[in-house]
């Protein structure tokens, strides 16, 4: 049986690959993309079978612009992971934690290890644009005075030596990841379903909105806002719940929603994930 292809931003290493091997298994081969859109790019011209993508951490919130490319691409969402974020600092063989001056990683990664760096001032924090990419640059560059800040996977992968395990401040550091395709995925049991919907800026249409699930039991499990670009103070809004749009008490409320909102689009019903606990 063929490897399915899985798309996702950065390099080899990075927690999005290890996000894909947690909810697809091993038989897939790892596409990184430059980009968040070069990923969405892999998926809808075919060049990868499904896209990984954060969209939301733990400790510093939504990725905005995933939420933005999930409305304006058509790929659909069919699973998602929670998986916990491990941070270690990398170095290469021989290298040792007195001789680092200089530490390289995603600006995410470097800011959930305040205090690693607080305890090591003569180390400075060097924002890099990928954990995964942080550690393959320190594998190959002879350097003596530096490392990076990635997953154990990257020390594997990379052959490093791990200096610090788990330098995070927070243990309980989680990212969420969907999976994404372009067509949907038939699955039984338990379903979460994710919109994007748009209304008129008038008194009360909010309420009258989350109103349309509250009168059904339908359990809203997040919801997000995210600026109309083309108009000023106005907001698209995320929803995820518990229910698959094919449900009928989930397609009544979606088409009273339509009766109230300008926009509306389903962005995928597909199974819980996993709590990564």
């Amino acid at each position: 049986m063929p490897k399915k292809r899985v798309s996702f931003q950065g390099e080899r290493g990075a927690n999005s690959e290890l996000a894909a091997h947690k909810i697809l298994g091993d038989n897939i081969t790892a596409v990184p993309a430059e980009s968040f859109e070069k990923l969405f790019d892999s998926v809808e011209k075919s060049k990868a079978d499904y896209g990984i993508i954060p969209i939301e951490n733990s400790l510093i919130g939504s990725i905005h612009k995933n939420y933005d490319l999930l409305l304006e691409r058509n790929l659909v969402v069919i699973g998602e992971t929670q998986t916990r974020i491990v941070h270690s600092l990398l170095a290469p063989a021989g290298v040792k934690l007195n001789q680092i001056s200089k530490v390289y990683s995603h600006p995410a990664a470097l800011d959930q290890c305040r205090e690693f760096f607080r305890e090591h001032p003569t180390i400075a924090p060097i924002s890099y644009y990928d954990t995964g990419g942080a550690a393959r640059m320190i594998a190959k560059s002879g350097l003596n005075n530096a490392a990076a800040i990635a997953s154990p996977y990257a020390a594997e992968l990379y052959d490093l030596k791990t200096l610090r395990k788990s330098v995070e401040d927070e243990k309980s550091n989680y990212t969420r990841f969907l999976i994404l395709s372009r067509k949907p995925k038939k699955f039984s049991g338990p379903a979460k379903t994710s919109i994007a919907f748009a209304m008129k800026n008038v008194p009360g249409a909010l309420f009258k909105a989350l109103s349309i699930f509250a009168i059904r039991d339908i359990d809203l499990t997040k919801i997000e806002s995210r600026p109309l670009r083309k108009k000023v103070w106005q907001y698209y809004f995320y929803v995820d719940f518990m229910g698959a749009a094919t449900d009928e008490h989930v397609r009544a409320a979606l088409n009273h929603l339509r009766e109230i909102t300008t926009f509306i689009k389903v962005l995928g019903s597909y199974p819980p994930g996993l709590d990564g606990h």
